[in-house]
């Protein structure tokens, strides 16, 4: 069975004994998001026997089964599930997903929220100011959430300011953190380790589990702009979340 697509230009691999990868690409693109984008929306609403989930990553989805429930004698539980993708696929079109959703994400910049800000504005010679207007004039693309909870891995960041990781990790980054790596930038949703430069911090919860049906306030396909706050504001927002 050939298991390459023309059409999207994908290739399928085996994951161990119950998981197949779909690669659509190898490179970050906004072309290659939307069809994995495209292609998960379409697993959302049709299944398969022996379907258990699927994870999707920046150029790929990964497809999980229960190879017990897909196992035929004719062929290999690997050879039947990629039978059925490759049909999915021929119905998929990558040009087929909604309108991405803009989300605006305050964020106050500098100080104790931060602390980063002055080294990535040195490292570039730039002002504080220049930085703050360059992250805060980019539409940057959620091509997928990991590494915490809610976390989103944002591409569209102005070279001007991609900045690489701090030599020495933090232990405890602050939720609502807004930091840049090399040339991505993001949130962290939750107190955790990490690496990022860190510029400034957004008062907005992105992780609530108490929220059963949408956890988290960003998914994959999201269009983030920020937009720059004071330190009055911050506390405005943080005292509406506090009284809801």
């Amino acid at each position: 069975m050939d298991m390459k697509k023309e059409v999207l230009k994908t290739e399928l691999l085996p994951l161990g004994e119950g998981a197949v990868l779909i690669e659509f690409g190898r490179e970050i693109q906004p072309e290659i998001h939307r069809k994995v984008k495209a292609f998960s929306d379409y697993l959302e609403r049709h299944s398969f026997p022996g379907f258990l989930e699927y994870v999707a990553a920046f150029s790929s989805v990964t497809v999980f089964y229960d190879p017990f429930l897909v196992n035929r004698k004719d062929e290999r539980p690997f050879q039947t599930v990629c039978r059925i993708l490759l049909a999915m696929l021929d119905v998929v079109q990558a040009g087929d997903e909604k309108s991405a959703d803009i989300v605006e994400i305050p964020v106050c910049y500098g100080g104790e929220f931060g602390p980063d800000l002055e080294f990535v504005a040195k490292h570039h010679g730039l002002t504080e100011e220049n930085v703050i207007e360059l992250h805060t004039q980019g539409e940057y693309l959620v091509y997928m959430i990991g590494f915490a909870p809610g976390f989103p891995y944002l591409g569209g960041l102005s070279e001007q300011i991609a900045t690489p990781r701090r030599s020495s990790p933090r232990l405890v980054i602050p939720a609502g953190s807004v930091g840049i790596a090399g040339s991505q930038t993001g949130v962290y949703p939750i107190e955790t380790p990490g690496g990022w430069q860190l510029i400034g911090r957004t008062p907005l919860p992105l992780f609530q589990p108490q929220n059963m049906s949408r956890p988290t306030l960003l998914q994959a396909g999201n269009l983030i702009r920020f937009r720059a706050i004071s330190l009055e504001e911050y506390q405005s927002y943080q005292e509406v979340s506090v009284c809801r």
